[in-house]
């Protein structure tokens, strides 16, 4: 690929991170030990909750989450998982893993849960609400929360893409289940892995069983369980970042700023806002194209890749609209307009921290050029 090229992705591994890995390597500790326990120390902070288990996948947190909530009989077999459209595909197999049945409310113009949607479509049968915190932006709790305890649902926050957001000061994982990811892409990445909080010692407790094959401790099976554990060694990679986080959160806030103060009042593209009362950890810079723009987003995808410059579309479709989910007996489909219509509009711009001012400034004078703008 071109030196010159900017990604839509980039994580910076410095020399921190890979000393922490030859001392793991030195240690001959690979597996689930001291720098596990450091990354949780440092999420549970993050989160302002009192525990936090490290996992093997964002998707693992999701799947070990709802599997918690079956075991300590908050929920059953059957009951029904409100969640967002507007997501990766994981939202919705860990729910059908678990046996549950999916239920989806529309969206609304920060791509999260529209309270007003979700309202409407609980039914006798839900007993989890599952908001997605889309790009890095969390959604409404504010006007979630007092719908699942009116409800007595349980909250299971999908925050894959959303570590340091926060809601009136209240951080992102700290309203139910939180469930990260450490994918390659996010903003803190350990290549693979997965972080739960909670502040629920009972289910931290189920959480740290579930992960190590139903053991609390060696031999003493209590439960049902699998291998869900993290290693040594990409903890390791991961709490290298984690020790930085300050600075890489804040050039993602920085180059977010700087795109929106350069692409401001082009028509037809509508740029990602951050509510007053929320902050986002910006994972993604979305835009939406509309008609109004006088050239597809797609066109737009393709004119920015050929002046080196990557885009990212997330997500092409709402999450149930694949015909491997037509007719499951566990998805309830019900229309979702504004996620439909978000599909056709959506795509990220490069917004990571090696980006850097001269990156933003060609991504902003390129997009305005293809726009004519």
């Amino acid at each position: 690929m071109n030196a010159d090229f900017i990604p839509i992705s980039q994580i910076g591994v410095g020399t921190n991170e890979e000393e922490l890995v030859l001392q793991v390597l030195r240690s001959g500790q690979l597996a689930q030990g001291p720098m596990v326990a450091e990354l949780e120390e440092q999420f549970a902070r993050l989160a302002g909750v009192h525990h936090a288990v490290g996992v093997s996948s964002g998707t693992t947190a999701l799947i070990i989450s709802l599997q918690t909530l079956l075991r300590l009989g908050h929920i059953r077999d059957g009951d029904e998982v409100l969640t967002s459209p507007f997501t990766f595909v994981a939202t919705l197999n860990a729910a059908l893993q678990c046996g549950l049945t999916v239920r989806f409310a529309d969206i609304g113009a920060d791509f999260c849960l529209d309270p007003a949607s979700v309202e409407a479509r609980l039914s006798e049968r839900t007993r989890v609400l599952m908001p997605v915190h889309l790009y890095g932006l969390p959604a409404d709790m504010q006007a979630l929360m007092p719908l699942a305890r009116e409800r007595n649902l349980a909250v299971v926050e999908d925050a894959a893409q959303a570590l340091g957001a926060s809601v009136h000061g209240r951080p992102a994982g700290s309203f139910g289940l939180g469930c990260f990811s450490l994918y390659a892409t996010k903003n803190v990445t350990a290549g693979e892995g997965g972080v739960v909080t909670t502040s629920d010692a009972d289910c931290a407790d189920m959480l740290r069983i579930l992960r190590n094959q139903g053991m609390r401790d060696r031999y003493k099976y209590v439960s049902v369980g699998t291998n869900a554990r993290m290693t040594d060694l990409q903890a390791a990679v991961a709490v290298g970042q984690l020790r930085r986080f300050d600075l890489i959160s804040s050039a993602r806030c920085r180059n977010a700023r700087l795109l929106t103060s350069a692409l401001e009042g082009i028509p037809g593209v509508i740029l990602p806002r951050e509510p007053p009362d929320r902050r986002s950890a910006w994972h993604q810079y979305t835009i939406r194209v509309t008609e109004d723009a006088g050239i597809s987003r797609d066109d737009i995808a393709k004119g920015l890749r050929d002046h080196g410059i990557g885009t990212g579309i997330y997500y092409p479709r709402p999450v149930y609209d694949y015909d491997c989910f037509d007719g499951h007996p566990q998805i309830v489909r019900d229309p979702t307009p504004n996620a439909t219509a978000a599909a056709d509009e959506v795509l990220s711009l490069p917004v990571h921290p090696l980006v850097g001012d001269d990156g933003v400034a060609r991504i902003a004078d390129t997009l305005r050029d293809l726009l004519h703008a």
